[in-house]
């Protein structure tokens, strides 16, 4: 059964779905099927895995609303072991379509729950926003990731995204953690991005994953080529950064034989390639 793993952050600009992408990728590489669900109606993660959405004939909204198969909407990508749920601008609907149905909350869920004996992990692209579809998407996961960029306004908002969690976990979905919180767009020249990290892992201590993606050249050119960076340029730091975060989640679950002592920390050099 697949351990499902939301990506979200109401605040746009953080690396959220440049996560989601290479953290499912990373996970695929590592010879672990993975399924990359995409719930924002930006379609960002579809696009850049290299899917035409003139060419999406149905999404995730069509599941959601119209009660397609999930099954029959999954586009295999480009990567090995790599599948993908697509999304489509129709999504922004979904809200308006689903407020008077009966179980609103829990319809992602039932989509996702029809296929994830298929996958080892599910990653959940959400949108920046707080509404409904994020609200189904911690329904139907396991665990969230929460990517937060270090720079000066990195906490502002947090809280109503932790306060949307404990609503969700009292409510909803009591099994629900936070994976972790994942320290992005690092760059280790500036005193400001250190003083960042320090005081995330001030507030949040355990929670704060060991590793840090830095700021990289190649993890913006890749979706333009639709590609993951491991896929792009699989020396970049950038993919090494990624591939690190998929360790230490396979390390966090028990999925290898990894001790404790040699378990995956932190690159803290700023060298970009």
């Amino acid at each position: 059964m697949a351990r499902i793993i939301a990506i979200a952050n109401q605040k746009g600009g953080v690396g959220k779905t440049t996560s989601a992408i290479n953290l499912a990728s990373s996970l695929a590489v590592l010879e672990f099927k993975t399924l990359l669900v995409d719930a924002d109606p930006q379609a960002n993660s579809t696009t850049g895995l290299g899917f035409d959405l003139r060419n999406v004939q149905q999404s995730l909204y069509d599941c959601m609303v119209n009660d397609v198969q999930a099954k029959d909407i999954v586009l295999e990508s480009d990567t090995p072991n790599l599948k993908v749920m697509p999304s489509h601008i129709d999504l922004v609907g979904a809200e308006m379509e689903l407020i008077n149905h009966p179980t609103r909350e829990r319809v992602m869920k039932q989509v996702i729950d029809s296929v994830k004996d298929d996958y080892d992990f599910v990653i959940v692209d959400c949108s920046p926003s707080l509404g409904l579809i994020t609200v189904n998407a911690l329904v139907a996961s396991d665990s969230v990731i929460i990517p937060v960029q270090c720079e000066f306004f990195a906490l502002e908002g947090l809280g109503k995204l932790l306060n949307t969690i404990k609503i969700v976990q009292s409510n909803l979905n009591k099994e629900l953690e936070i994976e972790g919180i994942l320290m992005t767009m690092y760059d280790g020249r500036l005193r400001l991005s250190n003083q960042v990290v320090d005081e995330v892992k001030q507030h949040f201590e355990e929670s704060v994953f060991n590793t840090i993606i830095h700021r990289n050249t190649k993890l913006g050119e890749a979706p333009s080529f639709g590609k993951s960076v491991i896929m792009y340029d699989a020396a970049s730091t950038g993919a090494i950064n990624y591939l690190n975060l998929a360790k230490e989640i396979l390390q966090k679950h028990d999925y290898t034989q990894i001790k404790s002592k040699d378990k995956i920390l932190a690159i803290n050099d700023d060298q970009s390639k």
